[in-house]
């Protein structure tokens, strides 16, 4: 029968020594670590060793090399939104929010609180350029906010406490030499008034917690004796003590559904993380297009100002003719060598401004400094334009709801938001409960040493001069005599076994703290839904305008082709007049303008449309799906899909500048011509 109690004690013991993924299974972080080295040493280190995350690289892609070609970067819109999944540095930092979600997961997973994990949204940068007097800016816009839904995510210290479920072991050991002073000997039968003790002791502890509200606790103690006094039997001698304690909550901290809830947060919070990521992703990628397309116009502008200086010089070279053979007046070549003057200045600037648009692209492409010097001195060629439908797609805009609501990464965030706030009030309601433990405690005890060598004092009321004896090795219970053998035979056959049970009951009276909190994370949740809803709503009201927006943006842009025409045609009747002298010079001068605001309101036209028609599929979520962005590349920072092939041209035959008009002589389109021919 003791043989058996000793092995429900080993076995109990084994079960404080079970590795911590028995009480919950450890994260399984994805983050860079340390590759094991193997053994058995090496294992028993690794708990106290930090996991190895590398340093960030600060080199861009090989794909950016490819794309150069004597100095120039030759750049597809695909390719401009690979380069950003792989060097933009927004990206590359939210890459590292999941990883701290799974370091959060891993400290739950071990009873404690999380941390909290970073929501922050970047937000792209804004372009430089400036077109037909409206700053074009590079941010996504729109319904894409940076942390409006997500909130904090920190976890309060509120509810029942979390047992810890990573086992601990609590050793100490103790040398200790103490003399005391006596007021008499009669107890201890010392040669003088002092009772000099040499302890040692040396103890070990282990403790686990579980999910159920169990505590298991095993103790093992050991007390080496050595005293002056000769009334001990045994001396030197040893005391051990081997307990098993078992505490479990029945009201408080019962459930495994209240203990668990750090760590179902912790998972809810790195799907979260995930999420977060991704609009980071769809961020990063619009700011990029939109960058991209504003370059694109910006380099429209340029083609457009350079056509305002050709037909600048060439009424200044007609103007001189004239003059020659006294045609014309003189101050005439004055008024047009001006307006060369004033295209040739317009020209620069556009020039400018085309650079400044090239250098913060360049910065969200590249993981370098912008003067990095191959990098800094490549122009970025654009090899796509923009294209404009002649008819716009209806897709009914319940569709385009529904398509939100299921894409949009702000609306999982939030409903995560809302299952981590039900989780934490059970916490906080199983606090208004009681206190009940049921404590279980069995102890095994042992004693061992030698017989006592020292002089054995007479007994009381001895005739004076009695001498002092030696005692008996018989007169003592020889099943005490031994070492460490002894008592370890002891302990485990149960000899001197101890046993209780105790019933412990706390109960607050007013309980207010607990109340306090069950009112305020019901508050919160309810704040919280109505959030929910209110974000709802505004994903349909962002999806209902940007449907308004490219419809406006489409009907604008053709309004600007009709009206550019109309001002090319406008301006050739203009100049037939000035040579039939039925115009003045400054009329021809005034209708140049007015074709030059024309084409470049088609500009700013065809750059709003392509922001218009991004905000869409930012509103609906659809814009890496229409883009061809997947988050498992993003996530690795490695696009598969090659570098788009470098064209023959400089640039593409749709974007090439089309011969000079001549005026007169040259038979301009239609009204109804679909887009500026500089444009196509």
């Amino acid at each position: 029968m003791r043989y058996g109690q000793a092995l429900v004690a080993t076995a109990c013991a084994a079960v404080l020594m079970t590795p911590p993924g028995f009480a919950e299974q450890s994260a399984d972080l994805r983050a860079p670590q340390s590759p094991p080295n193997g053994g058995f040493f090496s294992n028993l280190r690794r708990p106290y060793q930090a996991r190895t995350v590398p340093v960030p690289s600060y080199s861009n892609s090989a794909r950016l090399d490819a794309l150069i070609r004597a100095r120039k970067i030759y750049l597809s819109l695909d390719d401009a939104i690979a380069l950003a999944l792989e060097n933009n540095l927004d990206i590359e930092v939210g890459r590292y929010g999941p990883h701290i979600a799974e370091a959060d997961l891993l400290r739950a997973q071990s009873g404690n609180l999380l941390r909290g994990i970073p929501t922050g949204v970047q937000q792209g940068p804004a372009s430089s350029g400036v077109l037909a007097g409206q700053n074009v800016q590079g941010g996504g816009g729109g319904g894409n906010g940076t942390t409006g839904t997500v909130g904090g995510i920190t976890i309060q210290t509120i509810g029942t406490a979390v047992p810890n479920l990573d086992p601990e072991i609590f050793m100490d050991t103790h040398f200790g030499h103490t003399t005391q002073a006596l007021p008499s000997r009669f107890i201890t039968a010392t040669n003088s008034n002092s009772l000099v003790s040499l302890n040692k002791w040396w103890d070990f502890a282990m403790q686990q917690g579980f999910l159920s509200g169990t505590i298991v606790t095993y103790q093992w103690s050991n007390n080496f004796l050595n005293q002056n006094s000769p009334n001990n039997d045994f001396n030197p001698s040893t005391n051990a003590q081997m307990a098993l304690s078992v505490r479990q909550h029945l009201l408080q901290g019962f459930k495994p559904a209240v203990n668990n809830r750090i760590i179902r947060q912790g998972k809810n919070n790195l799907h979260l993380s995930d999420l977060v990521f991704k609009q980071q992703v769809m961020t990063t990628v619009a700011s990029v297009i939109n960058l991209y397309w504003d370059l694109v116009a910006l380099d429209d502008n340029v083609k457009v100002k350079r056509q305002a200086v050709e037909l600048a010089e060439k009424l200044y070279s007609d103007n001189k003719k004239q003059v020659a053979i006294g045609t014309l007046a003189p101050i005439e070549i004055v008024r047009a060598e001006a307006e060369v003057a004033r295209s040739q200045q317009e020209q620069t600037t556009a020039e400018t401004q085309v650079l400044e648009q090239e250098t913060v692209l360049k910065n969200a492409l590249s993981r370098t400094d912008v003067d990095d010097p191959l990098f800094a001195q490549a122009r970025i060629v654009p090899t796509e334009s923009i294209h404009v439908p002649d008819q716009e797609p209806v897709v009914p805009v319940q569709d385009l709801y529904s398509t939100a609501l299921q894409s949009r990464p702000e609306v999982e965030q939030s409903e995560i938001v809302l299952t981590n706030n039900r989780l934490g009030l059970k916490g906080t309601k199983d606090a208004l409960l009681p206190a009940l433990d049921l404590i279980g405690d069995v102890r095994n005890n042992a004693l061992a040493g030698q017989v006592n060598s020292l002089p054995v004092p007479p007994p009381a009321g001895s005739p004076p001069g009695t001498p002092f004896t030696t005692r008996d090795p018989n007169s003592v219970d020889p099943f005490f005599l031994g070492g460490f053998g002894r008592v370890l035979s002891q302990l485990f056959s149960r000899n001197f076994p101890d046993y209780s049970v105790t019933l412990q009951l706390i109960i607050p009276l007013r309980n207010r703290s607990a109340q306090a909190d069950v009112t305020r994370s019901e508050l919160e949740l309810r704040q919280q839904e109505l959030n929910d809803r209110k974000m709802r709503k505004q994903v349909k009201v962002d999806v209902q305008n940007a449907v308004i927006a490219q419809r406006q943006a489409w009907a604008a842009y053709q309004t600007a082709v009709k009206s550019r025409a109309l001002t090319e045609q406008t301006l050739q009747a203009e100049r037939k007049k000035f040579q039939m002298g039925a115009s003045t010079i400054l009329n021809v001068i005034l209708v140049q303008r007015d074709l030059t605001a024309a084409q470049l309101v088609e500009v700013t036209a065809l750059n709003a449309y392509s922001r218009a028609r991004l905000q869409l599929e930012l509103s609906t979520g659809e814009i890496l799906k229409n883009h061809g962005v997947m988050m498992e590349e993003a996530v690795r920072g490695a696009v598969s899909k090659p570098p788009t092939a470098i064209p023959v041209l400089e640039t593409p035959q749709s974007r090439v500048l089309p011969p000079m008009r001549n005026f007169p002589g040259v038979t301009l389109p239609a009204v109804n011509t679909p887009r500026n021919p500089l444009l196509r």
